[in-house]
């Protein structure tokens, strides 16, 4: 069993200087381990958290049969949203405790819950099995995997802005995005082959649980690496938190809070609408092939991948602020894209989904690290995590259910009104929280 509890590794103060443009590239070789821990993590989160929105149409109907597949796909969503709801205990716990003890024990911890329950979840019998206890086992892993990922990204970013020197934001939400995008191709790119070689119908029975497993796997992989995690946190920092300082800190950039809200409210709604809802939609209420739908996810995670890297080396060395606030505006006309998928047609749908990718890439690229600047460093984990958490859970976790549901309506036009809307509120309450509090990381 690994030990959480182990000696803190020593982390050098990479954030006292700004370096200079000739060594700004140089990173030291436990610094860039580091990054491939934290940044693994994130894509193993992001990984198990696409591949049950991608497989929810073949979910569904194991754990809650119904005569209406689009029934069962909206049952599998709403638990697919579950785990949302729970994001914001888990930042209000384990960002708490990161304050504490310090970012390395959470970040293990973390990896420890999500794969655990990846491997239940690919395991757990079917509702033909043994009935209703399928469904709530579902359901149980996935508020234990909406705590772990009420952590896992805004901790493991913040922590990562941490390790690298000042000035280096723009690198580090390049590299952590990058992480994230592998995550997300990996999901779409598994499920496609698993579909392509297993087929339609054996997937449906048995074969959505290989991804899953592959999962777990990668889960553990992680969990192996992140031992030598450097500890950001010194142990004066840690002395003098308390939960009552925390709390109170928290409570005194409650603006921040809010403005983290939207910032990642509105960057998730776009992202499950483009990443889950819009796929949903062209498998359970058009009817497209399910392999051709994988395809397509595929290549919008291969564009994700390339444009996260490319934004980190565009963003490194530059304001933040500017960048963030351009690409959120962006982001408003952008999204009335998806009013073009209104029929079935594959061509429609890749169309939609592949127009919007690169304002998507934009915007999924910079937020964490922007949300982190927000706060500062004795209070980041909670006061980051508890915003994104809230964040997630409200806005993010329900925009593929909320898109489904309106497409069934005849409502599709609604959501990118919706999306809109928070997008504006975003760079409304980012600019009153920097005008307040002001920014702690980057410029």
């Amino acid at each position: 069993m690994l030990d959480i509890q182990a000696t803190d590794n020593a982390v050098p103060s990479s954030r006292s200087t700004t370096p200079s443009p000739r060594n700004r590239d140089k990173f030291t070789p436990e610094v860039r381990k580091g990054l491939l821990g934290l940044g693994l993590g994130n894509a193993l989160e992001w990984y198990d958290w696409m591949v049950f929105g991608l497989l929810s149409a073949f979910i569904g109907p194991n754990f809650f049969p119904s005569t209406e597949p689009l029934s069962a796909t909206l049952n599998a969503l709403a638990v697919f949203a579950v785990g949302f709801a729970f994001r914001p205990l888990g930042g209000f716990l384990l960002g708490t405790l990161a304050d504490r003890i310090g970012r390395r024990r959470v970040m293990l911890l973390s990896i420890m819950l999500m794969a655990g329950t990846t491997l239940v979840i690919a395991v757990t019998p079917s509702y033909a099995t043994i009935g209703a206890w399928s469904g709530i086992i579902l359901v149980a892993c996935r508020v234990l995997q909406g705590i772990s990922t009420g952590i896992e990204a805004p901790l493991s970013t913040s922590h990562a802005v941490e390790l690298a020197p000042e000035g280096r934001e723009g690198y580090v939400a390049g590299i952590m995005s990058f992480y994230v995008n592998i995550g997300i191709l990996l999901a779409s790119l598994v499920s496609f082959v698993c579909s392509l070689v297993i087929g339609g119908a054996a997937m449906g029975e048995w074969g959505w649980r290989v991804p899953f497993i592959i999962g777990a796997l990668f889960g553990f992989m992680v969990l192996y690496l992140r031992r030598s995690l450097p500890e950001t946190l010194k142990e004066e920092e840690r002395a003098s938190n308390t939960a009552k300082t925390v709390w109170s800190g928290v409570g005194k950039h409650w603006l921040s809070v809010l403005a983290i809200v939207f910032v990642v409210g509105a960057a998730q709604a776009y992202n499950y609408a483009w990443n889950v809802g819009l796929p949903s939609a062209a498998r359970s209420g058009f009817k497209e092939d399910p392999t051709a739908v994988f395809a397509l996810t595929t290549v919008l995670g291969v564009i994700l991948v390339a444009g996260s890297w490319i934004i980190g080396k565009l963003a490194d060395g530059r304001s933040m602020s500017r960048w963030f606030l351009v690409t959120r505006v962006l982001a408003i006309p952008s999204v009335f894209l998806m009013l073009l998928y209104v029929q079935p047609g594959i061509g429609g749908f890749a169309a939609v989904l592949l127009g919007g990718s690169i304002v998507l890439v934009l915007n999924m690229t910079l937020y964490n690290v922007v949300s982190s600047s927000l706060m500062p460093k004795n209070i980041r984990g909670t006061g980051v995590a508890l915003g994104y958490g809230i964040g997630v859970a409200v806005f993010g976790g329900t925009a593929s259910y909320l898109l489904v549901w309106l497409q069934s309506l005849d409502l599709t036009w609604v959501f990118p009104v919706y999306v809109a809307v928070l997008s504006i509120l975003s760079i409304v309450f980012y600019l009153a929280a920097r005008r307040s509090n002001g920014i702690f990381v980057g410029k």
